[in-house]
């Protein structure tokens, strides 16, 4: 296979999945009553329900990473799509934050999901501009 060599905005991207994947694993190891209560999952039972998770996410991942290395036009657009919809949220965790929708964890977990919306959206805004400028993807390096 030939060497492959990212852009600027896939590596942002690959980036973003290598820090969502770490944090995945941070979450199910310090807390995972988090995805418990997520995945319907009874707490303290034994793990085999999160490792399915885990590994199901890990492989997913994977599929993104291979793609954007591998330039898939069909998933440029999933992840234009994913990354300007991650800026629902920033008002979601506020709505979460204040009390007017009720909360999916604790209080720096809802803060986290605010943090990532932000990073997504801008991501996705990057994904624009560099398309109107180059096309799909960006420049190839």
């Amino acid at each position: 296979m030939p060497s492959v060599k990212p852009n600027r905005l896939q590596a942002a991207i690959l980036v973003f999945l290598l820090l969502a994947w770490i944090s995945l694993l941070v979450i199910v190891a310090l807390a995972p009553e988090i995805y418990d209560r997520s995945l319907l999952l009874p707490s303290g039972a034994t793990r085999p329900g999160e490792l399915l998770f885990v590994t199901a996410l890990s492989v997913f991942i994977l599929v993104l990473v291979v793609g954007v290395l591998r330039r898939w036009r069909w998933l440029f657009w999933l992840l234009l799509i994913a990354f300007l919809a991650g800026g629902l949220r920033v008002p979601a965790s506020i709505a979460e934050a204040l009390g007017w929708l009720p909360a999916t964890g604790p209080g720096w977990y809802v803060f986290f999901q605010a943090l990532i919306g932000l990073v997504q959206f801008a991501i996705g805004i990057a994904m624009l501009v560099e398309f109107r400028r180059h096309g799909v993807w960006g420049p190839r390096n």
